[in-house]
């Protein structure tokens, strides 16, 4: 295992260390592949995860699913839900990921990272709004959820799959912050220019 470091800064990506990836799993290996084929690198997530291979697979397995989209719930609404949450807990990995994913999902880099700094003043709707406040109670004060949380996405045509998608977003991603901020994780520094 070794660590590895941030271009030219020597600053590594994980405090722990990063395997290498022909040490990994042939699963990991094409999940790696593919992500350099699709986006053009690996994200350092992937490899600060690799830490614990079987644990990763689990993860992106459950990351994928929740990025499904929905009639209701479409691919930018769930990015919104990563970058809320994320913005909440401060959480530079997933704002500097997730910040290039909903540039990619929106179309429209300007509103992307309106929302990511600051859903409450981007000029969303009440919908899209009332699907961010709940991430955010998730994340800030989930003992004050109740039912009336769930009616009023039901108000605006949320399906209960879709709810309880929402609350799984904002947990997994709670889970999620909390380890690239406990490990040290930086952002792959290719994120900041996507979808500009």
């Amino acid at each position: 295992m070794e660590h590895i470091s941030r271009k030219d800064t020597g600053v590594p990506i994980s405090w722990f260390p990063v395997p290498e990836e022909s040490e990994l799993p042939e699963d990991l290996q094409k999940l790696f592949r593919k992500a350099r084929e699709k986006i053009g690198f690996v994200p350092n997530v992937f490899r600060a995860y690799s830490f614990r291979p079987e644990r990763l697979s689990a993860w992106f397995s459950h990351y994928r699913q929740l990025h499904e989209p929905t009639e209701n719930l479409d691919a930018a609404e769930r990015e919104m839900i990563a970058v809320a949450v994320s913005m909440e807990n401060g959480c530079l990995y997933c704002l500097i990921a997730h910040g290039a994913a909903l540039r990619e999902a929106l179309g429209d880099p300007i509103l992307a990272d309106r929302i990511t700094l600051d859903y409450r003043r981007a000029g969303l709707d009440e919908r899209r709004t009332a699907i961010l406040d709940l991430a955010v109670k998730v994340t800030r004060e989930p003992l004050e959820c109740t039912p009336e949380d769930i009616e009023r996405l039901k108000g605006y045509g949320l399906t209960l799959e879709e709810i309880w998608d929402v609350i799984e977003i904002a947990s997994m991603y709670n889970f999620t912050n909390r380890m690239s901020l406990a490990c040290g994780m930086l952002p792959n520094e290719e994120y900041h220019a996507l979808a500009r």
